[in-house]
């Protein structure tokens, strides 16, 4: 991987591969700052590293003081979700809940957009860029937001087409599982106007175990991610993760792929294809 070279250059025709196969997102948050650009991922990713910061505000939820920031190129405008968060506890109390070797970073929004690209998940662009004089994640903000989760599951049918819905809440179980995040709640899953879902903050993810923590949650899957998660290279992946994540991070998330894919092979040998193997119609 060469330093300082977009991240859509280094992976090859992966990203915009992806890209075009989930017409690619032209936002990352709530409602969208302006119309809805349409970038490659080439062209988000020098926005995002090379756009000037014309405003900032307070993001609103969460715990970690990250910010909404404006930025602009002089023909496009568009905010993003900054955060410089990066905190390791050798213990981390938090009333009732403890955890040992507690870490929470804007290292693992990129890491995790750059995973979810290549797996084909719904994850916006995240990249390393510096702001106020400290390293950060510049993620972009989703446009056409229509509510979290919290929000669908007031709606009188708690969203769109319920098979659709499922379907991609099974995806989101799996991508938690293989970066054990533990983190995920109603706030950091968004969906946009036509029911899809994004995924977003995953700063206290990428732990250190390597067993799956709930398995109760992982009754199917989808046909293709499954076959991208069995062909994730080690050797690919540590040119893609280099900088984001630590070499004990990096196997962790390995051990824990190949945890999922023996789970799920053990799933179809004994339930069959059809209970366990799904399609996902974008």
């Amino acid at each position: 991987m060469t330093s300082g070279s977009p991240f859509a250059a280094r992976v090859g025709g992966l990203v915009l591969t992806l890209g075009l196969i989930f017409a690619w997102p032209t936002g990352a948050g709530q409602e969208p700052k302006s119309a809805s650009p349409v970038l490659s991922p080439a062209e988000m990713e020098s926005f995002l590293l090379k756009g000037r910061i014309v405003g900032k505000r307070g993001a609103g939820k969460g715990v970690t003081d990250s910010l909404r920031v404006t930025l602009s190129d002089g023909t496009l405008t568009h905010d993003v979700h900054v955060q410089t968060v990066d905190i390791h506890k050798t213990t981390f109390e938090a009333g009732r809940a403890s955890e040992v070797n507690f870490k929470d970073s804007y290292r693992f929004n990129i890491a995790a957009y750059r995973l979810a690209m290549m797996l084909g998940i719904r994850v916006p662009m995240s990249v390393k860029r510096n702001y106020e004089g400290s390293p950060a994640s510049f993620t972009w903000w989703v446009d056409d937001v229509g509510m979290d989760e919290a929000g669908r599951l007031k709606t009188p049918k708690r969203g769109g087409d319920p098979e659709r819905t499922s379907k991609q809440l099974y995806v989101m179980r799996l991508f938690d599982e293989l970066i054990e995040n533990r983190d995920r709640n109603s706030g950091n899953m968004l969906w946009t106007k036509d029911w899809t879902l994004w995924l977003i903050d995953h700063s206290r993810a990428f732990r250190l175990g390597d067993k799956l923590r709930k398995t109760d949650d992982l009754a199917r899957v989808e046909r293709g991610l499954l076959g991208r998660l069995r062909a994730l290279d080690a050797d690919r992946m540590r040119e893609a993760m280099d900088g984001v994540v630590s070499k004990d991070e990096l196997e962790a998330v390995l051990k824990r792929r190949d945890a999922l894919v023996a789970f799920f092979d053990q799933r179809v040998a004994t339930r069959g294809e059809a209970a366990v193997l799904f399609t996902m119609e974008q």
